[in-house]
């Protein structure tokens, strides 16, 4: 299955908060992402994504989550096909990949409310996301799985429901939370300047 996925920076909040509240309740969680090349960066270098991530709730229950995402079947979205599975123990999954000469290339927190509902005949998770690191932006992702010949489909169902969120074509994104955290940590934490 790919996720069809739209990330979009979210300009009202409070609203967005409420309309998806009308339609599911909320369920707030850290993300603690951990990302994973191979030492000559071939993986990024062909948009294919390796991920270790723990999910922890309001109660402080957690669950781990190894991703691999391969590059995108639509350049327009990012939509890319996803495989997951679950773990007990993220520490030992890091152990497995930085033996196979993986190596973490950036990890950050992200803090997330997510909905899950039906739209237009599929079943939808929103995801309203702060990373702390880029302080005062709001993002939303929402997504619906499909298969390979469904994905445009998916995505016209998808961008209705931005379009009902109040959500317009201009705040759609493909930017990434890795690009926009190592941006924001070389700047703040970059080579002093020469002058």
């Amino acid at each position: 299955m790919i996720e069809a996925e739209l990330k979009a920076v979210v300009r009202d909040p409070d609203r967005v908060h409420r309309l998806l509240g009308e339609r599911a309740e909320g369920a707030r969680s850290t993300y603690s992402d951990r990302y994973f090349d191979l030492p000559d960066g071939r993986l990024t270098e062909q948009n294919r994504e390796l991920r270790v991530r723990t999910v922890t709730d309001d109660t402080g229950g957690e669950r781990v989550v190894l991703t691999y995402k391969e590059p995108p079947v639509d350049d327009t979205s990012g939509s890319k096909p996803e495989h997951e599975t679950t773990a007990a123990d993220a520490g030992v999954l890091v152990t497995v990949l930085t033996a196979l000469d993986a190596v973490e290339v950036i990890a950050f927190r992200k803090h997330c409310v997510n909905h899950r509902f039906e739209a237009h005949g599929r079943e939808m998770l929103a995801t309203v996301v702060q990373v702390p690191e880029l302080a005062g932006q709001t993002f939303i992702e929402l997504e619906t799985l499909a298969e390979a010949d469904d994905v445009p489909a998916a995505l016209d169902a998808v961008r209705t429901v931005l379009t009902e969120l109040g959500i317009k074509p201009e705040d759609l994104t493909t930017d990434t939370y890795t690009d926009a955290v190592a941006a924001y940590r070389a700047n703040e934490h970059g080579p002093p300047s020469a002058t």
